[in-house]
């Protein structure tokens, strides 16, 4: 007969939300220096539409989409080498392996 511990699956379900609250808020925070930038609204739109732990990152600025795509809207600028459309992406490219690392540290796996 197989048994698990009492709590196993709580105690599984509070490793993820963990892991993917520090995921989350990692995305956020590398992505910052990739998102193009005028005034800083399209950047504090992520902050803003993103509900930490959900799993979903969501930049809620009426022209985000534009910007991830084309990288153009009226006025747009970017001011920086990393700036420019498709910031997910590149971040990710760049730094995939440590939001991974952290996030298994943030569940308390070895």
């Amino acid at each position: 007969m197989l048994t698990f511990r009492p709590n196993l699956l709580k105690d599984k379900e509070k490793d993820f939300s963990l892991s993917q609250k520090f995921i989350d808020s990692e995305v956020l925070r590398l992505s910052d220096q990739y998102v193009p930038m005028q005034t800083g609204m399209l950047k504090k739109s992520g902050t803003n539409g993103t509900v930490i732990g959900s799993g979903v990152v969501k930049y809620n600025a009426p022209y985000a989409r534009i910007q991830y795509y084309s990288g153009r809207s009226p006025g747009s600028s970017t001011q920086g080498p990393l700036r420019g459309r498709m910031w997910f992406e590149r971040m990710k490219a760049d730094h995939k392996d440590e939001i991974l690392k952290g996030a298994k540290k943030a569940a308390g796996a070895k």
